[in-house]
């Protein structure tokens, strides 16, 4: 005759689940491509000025 199973109690298992970190701040290619963005901003308000004095 088998042997019957041991009793389990419900529980912690003990092993714990590690969330990953994100990397701290913006990555070098976002950080390039908001540096172009501003840039041409900049560029386009100097022209939209210019043109409201005219």
């Amino acid at each position: 005759m088998s042997q019957p199973l041991p009793v389990r109690t419900p529980g912690d298992s003990g092993r714990q689940r590690t969330i990953p970190e994100p990397p701290a701040g913006p990555s070098p290619a976002l950080l390039a491509r908001a540096e172009s963005g501003w840039e041409r901003f900049l560029r386009r308000a100097a022209t939209d000025r210019e043109e409201s004095k005219q």
